[in-house]
């Protein structure tokens, strides 16, 4: 899923920003600049460099997971995200896929997910005798209620293998499903939107002794006018 790969140019440019490489183009004669790198790779997806849609259609072309560990990941992501309306769960936002993805990135995650999915199914079938997959929501409860929380006094890389599984599963869970676009409408976020602005309070302006104008403040702090686009006349005055 490109969404990851989107935080990660984020941060990436942004710390090029602070040294002025992205601003300056800084590179060795011959070699590309970032500009240029970036612009090509805004033909599929916006701010990625040639580099970096290579490196996601190498993961996207990979299989990690086969498919009875996916169904259990997916089974295992709703318990800990249940599904609500309207918008729906993991499920709707891809989150099975996008912890494939992720896997696929950071290859040190593997042993830990694959470890802990088969873990799960011995633990059901030595308790249950059935797969995780096809236990019953409260058979699938009662053993993660066992690695569902880890002791803050011991560090995490020590404490066993089902425990960090869990704690892996759960961050990767929440962190798929609210970077996308289904996690996002479910939390209502809108993005940056206009506030509405009244301007400088009486009680500020009299401490400096100042005062708007009343036909200029008309103009400009007119609510009912805000959909209105400024026009100028040409020695610069506003007309409207």
């Amino acid at each position: 899923m490109d969404r990851r790969k989107s935080l990660k140019a984020i941060i990436l440019g942004a710390g090029a920003a602070s040294t002025g490489l992205v601003f300056n183009g800084c590179n060795t004669e011959g070699e590309p600049t970032v500009e240029t790198n970036i612009s090509e790779g805004a033909e599929k997806f916006f701010g990625r460099t040639p580099e970096e849609l290579a490196l996601i259609e190498k993961l996207n072309a990979e299989k990690l997971f086969n498919a009875h560990e996916m169904e259990t990941i997916t089974i295992l992501s709703t318990i800990i995200l249940p599904p609500k309306e309207p918008h729906g769960g993991p499920v709707e936002a891809e989150v099975p896929e996008f912890i494939e993805f992720i896997a696929k990135d950071y290859p040190e995650m593997q042993d830990t997910l694959i470890g802990g999915l088969m873990w799960l199914d011995h633990k059901c079938n030595t308790m249950f005798q059935v797969e995780f997959k096809t236990a019953t929501l409260e058979q699938q409860k009662q053993i993660l209620d066992t690695i569902a929380f880890h002791d803050p006094e011991i560090p995490l890389n020590e404490q066993p293998l089902e425990i960090q599984f869990f704690h892996m599963m759960r961050g990767l869970t929440v962190t798929g499903y609210y970077t996308s676009k289904v996690g996002i409408a479910d939390l209502g976020y809108k993005g940056n939107m206009p506030n509405v602005w009244d301007g400088v309070p009486e009680d500020v302006l009299e401490q400096h002794g100042v005062a708007y104008d009343p036909e200029w403040i008309a103009k400009c702090v007119d609510q009912s006018k805000r959909g209105i686009i400024a026009e100028w006349d040409d020695e610069g005055n506003l007309l409207t």
